[in-house]
């Protein structure tokens, strides 16, 4: 009888085999499953997880009339990977190429360097150092707050901060060659031709959603708006002040993707959908603007200044409607203006200081008539070369039209005597004197938003009485002795317009929720009472009277309409004494001065050499342009005129030289 096709050691031997086998499968899922289950659970969790940011829209600003200055705009970052790229795409690459606008040489390029060498240890070190401060601040953080760890939420590691433009794989190949995962196409492609670059199908260029900031009206209200950076960093203005509400709050997704890197969404965990930043609504008012921007840029053509500013405000509520300085730039192309002229992005309304020169008499006046010393009609001998105080002859300032008639307080601001303002600070004594100055907001921050360095505004200047000499309670008057921004002088003449009180000027009126829903609306603040509501009924009307038929400068006057004002002519000073040749004109004003509606400052800085007859004075250069932008809002703003109680419209407006 036959014992078969296979002895009993060839049995016993293939069941020892597949024993043996079974037994070392065991083993390996023993080890699979139990011993190192948590390190490879870690190794596929880490492979197939993945963190995708959603990326906030960064709100609007907005114009009080609701005209978008700034926006954030959807595009597309292009980029490739050349590991995934297909030979039978290339033909299609010369139409890609003219869709992106880029050189068919560098496009080829880019898709044929598949590798980078790899990096010293030391400098991929620093690289890394160098980047996980802002990656973890920009990526990570959120993250933390929801329980995953660093590991989790960096994003792909770069080549080097230099070429952040490519990501690379850690892993080095034989050859001592990283892979590139990703190359930079374009940063800012369309939601239109990223639909014909997908209908191409070219395997492995892909790209992502963006948010890009844009200025529709590119440099109209440049220094108020500000700008944010291409590294998504607010930098001035109210982009940088109001970044809080500005901003929004990024989300992310977590999940997870498979072998060929796609998400798969069924396999979600956890989801944080982005916060849209609010948007804000400024008092700046696009309109009125335009109107300063295109008064400026006459300035600049006519006379060649050094600066300018126009500031327009409502003097009742102290909103700004607008503010605009000479020289400007383009919002949108605020990395193209080279390091040697990059002060053209200095808001000098808030950082500049100036002499006030002759608009600073408005507090000795007013000082003086609030204390009840004098009244509008009291007389002061301005011919005077001499006047004692304090116990000893203090010298007087030159007059530029000395009168050897006396002069009442009126016409003191009428005809701009420097004797004459001379004399009612002496009248109030140097500290009184100097407290109205203080209470004006001279020497102190107006706590105006927008500033320049670190978003801080220039306090100005102006010492105590302590640290006087002999000639300062003579000079300081007229505006010598004393240093302001166009802003603070802008501020106390509207302490006359509004009645007698300090107005903090601000500009923005709303904050707005991304449905559109104001959450927050601003309204006047009064920082203090300087002088009584009949005070500044007074010193408004004899501001009135410089440009009476039979004032100084009748030639600005506004037909039909009450405007009061104050010029000022100061000289610089350059190598540390008072030049000849160089002057700041000035003129500030409101009107219609029986009732304001709005105050409008002119300072032009360093327009000699083109003025007419060589001397840049406040009534030639600066007033002619408060009175264009004062008949243009006329027209824009409705504003009524008020006629005098004697039934005339006999209109008049302030200003006069120093």
């Amino acid at each position: 009888m036959s014992k078969g096709f296979a002895s009993n050691y060839r049995i016993i031997l293939l069941a020892t085999a597949v024993i043996g086998c079974f037994c070392g499968l065991g083993v390996r899922l023993v080890f699979l499953h139990v011993i190192d289950r948590d390190a490879l659970v870690e190794v596929v969790a880490r492979a197939r997880r993945q963190i995708i940011p959603e990326t906030a829209r960064r709100g609007d600003i907005l114009d009080a009339r609701g005209n978008i200055l700034a926006t954030s705009r959807s595009v597309i970052v292009l980029g490739v990977d050349p590991q995934s790229l297909r030979p039978e795409d290339e033909k299609k690459w010369p139409e890609l190429a003219a869709l992106i606008s880029m050189p068919l040489p560098e496009l080829r390029r880019i898709f044929t360097t598949k590798t980078r060498p790899a990096a010293p240890v030391e400098d991929r070190a620093k690289a890394e150092t160098a980047a996980s401060t802002s990656e973890i601040k920009a990526f990570a953080l959120p993250l933390l707050n929801a329980g995953l760890s660093i590991a989790q939420a960096v994003p792909p590691k770069t080549e080097t901060q230099e070429d952040s433009d490519t990501q690379v794989d850690e892993t080095v190949d034989a050859n001592g060659e990283r892979p590139i995962r990703w190359a930079k196409l374009n940063e800012s492609v369309s939601e239109s031709t990223y639909s014909r670059i997908d209908a191409l199908g070219i395997k492995g260029v892909y790209g992502s959603r963006v948010y890009r900031r844009t200025y529709p009206h590119n440099s109209l209200a440049a220094h108020v708006v500000g700008y944010v950076n291409k590294a998504g960093d607010p930098a001035a203005g109210i982009e940088r002040y109001a970044d809080f509400y500005l901003r929004g709050r990024d989300g992310w997704r977590e999940g997870e993707r498979d072998g060929k890197g796609r998400e798969v969404a069924q396999f979600r965990t956890r989801v944080v959908p982005p916060s849209d930043g609010f948007s804000v609504v400024l008092s700046i008012d696009a309109a009125v603007q335009h109107i300063v921007e295109e008064e400026l840029a006459l300035i600049a053509k006519t006379f060649q200044p050094e600066k300018a500013t126009i500031i327009v405000s409502d003097p009742q509520t102290g909103f700004i409607l607008a503010l605009g300085n000479y020289p400007s730039f383009d919002l949108n192309e605020y990395n193209k203006i080279p390091k040697d002229r990059q002060y053209v992005m200095r808001n000098i309304a808030v950082t500049d200081m100036y002499e006030p020169g002759s608009t600073f008499k408005i507090v000795a006046a007013s000082g003086a008539l609030n204390d009840g010393l004098v009244g509008p009609a009291s007389l002061f001998d301005c011919s005077l070369d001499f006047v004692e105080y304090a116990g000893r002859p203090r010298s007087m300032p030159r007059d530029d039209h000395p009168s050897h008639d006396p002069l009442s307080v009126a016409d003191i601001i009428k005809h701009s005597s420097n004797r004459g303002a001379a004399q009612l600070a002496m009248r109030l004594g140097s500290q009184k004197f100097y407290d109205y100055a203080r209470a004006f907001g001279f020497g102190s921050r107006t706590e105006f938003p927008i500033g320049g360095e670190h978003g801080l505004e220039s306090p100005g200047m102006i010492a105590s009485p302590a640290k006087w000499d002999g000639l300062t309670i003579t000079r300081m008057p007229m505006g010598h002795a004393v240093a302001a921004t166009p802003l603070q002088m802008h501020t106390a003449m509207t302490v006359i317009a509004s009645g007698g009180l300090l107005l903090r000027p601000q500009v923005i009126k709303q904050i707005r929720d991304s449905q559109g829903e104001a959450v927050y609306r601003y309204g006047a603040i009064s920082k203090q009472r300087v002088i009584s509501e009949a005070t500044a009924q007074i010193v408004g009307k004899m501001l009135m009277g410089v440009v009476a038929p039979d004032g100084p400068a009748k030639e600005i006057a506004i037909p039909n309409y009450q405007v009061a004002g104050k010029t000022g002519t100061t000289q610089k000073i350059v190598g540390g004494k008072y030049s000849t040749r160089q002057h700041v004109a000035s003129f500030v004003g409101f009107f219609p001065a029986s009732r304001p509606q709005v105050a409008i400052s002119v300072i032009v800085d360093d327009a000699d050499a083109h003025a007419p007859n060589g001397v840049a004075y406040g009534r030639t250069v600066a007033a002619p342009s408060f009175k264009r932008i004062g008949e243009q809002l006329i027209q824009y703003l409705d504003i009524k005129p008020v006629y005098a109680e004697a039934g005339g419209s006999n209109v008049v407006m302030g200003g006069a030289r120093r």
